[in-house]
């Protein structure tokens, strides 16, 4: 059977695992046996996928990113250059807690930061934007932007991607024209 996605000759897919049509996995990257990676992926230089990881479609994963068992990432998200995700909350070389491992969701269309670490347990909610080195340990909320250690929120972004400016209880893009409704610190899409 024909494979239809691309593997760079020096990554490693170990079977069985799914791999959707039209991604690519290049240089010194590892999938493991029972992943999943959707449709029309990119996988980074040095990326791995553990056992367990689950992919959405559309989603860049950039170079040195490590996807550990416990991590799904829905459709379209993206993760930066060198990002971190854990999925023990208290490791100890000593210590085996395979038993312990979190999951960490992160929802459609988010986008996190080269060099930003997020602690497992946690949900990073659609569209939402992790700055570059912020570390996330809380969830986070749709639309929500957050900075810094511990990641706080600073702001709001449209899911195209751009800072919003939201006046009183709603914001409209000045990019793509998406209109939002702000209510107790819930951003929605109108």
């Amino acid at each position: 059977m024909e494979r239809k996605y691309f593997a760079h000759e020096s990554s490693y897919v170990d079977e069985p695992c799914t791999i959707g049509e039209g991604t690519r996995i290049w240089h010194f990257s590892h999938v493991m046996k029972d992943s999943a990676i959707g449709r029309g992926c990119t996988i980074g230089q040095n990326v791995l996928v553990a056992s367990g990881v689950r992919v959405g479609d559309g989603c860049k994963i950039q170079n040195n990113v490590s996807l550990y068992t416990g991590v799904i990432l829905e459709d379209h998200v993206f993760c930066g250059p060198s990002m971190v995700f854990t999925n023990v909350v208290n490791p100890r070389s000593e210590v085996v807690r395979r038993d312990e491992y979190k999951t960490t969701l992160v929802k459609r269309g988010a986008s996190i930061g080269a060099n930003a670490t997020i602690v497992c347990g946690t949900t990073i909610g659609r569209y939402a934007f992790i700055a570059a080195g912020a570390v996330v340990t809380h969830d986070v909320p749709d639309f929500a932007l957050v900075v810094g250690n511990p990641a706080r929120r600073s702001g709001w972004m449209c899911r195209c991607g751009i800072k919003l400016r939201v006046e009183e209880w709603e914001a409209q893009c000045e990019t793509c024209r998406a209109r939002y409704s702000l209510h107790e610190d819930v951003l929605t899409l109108l």
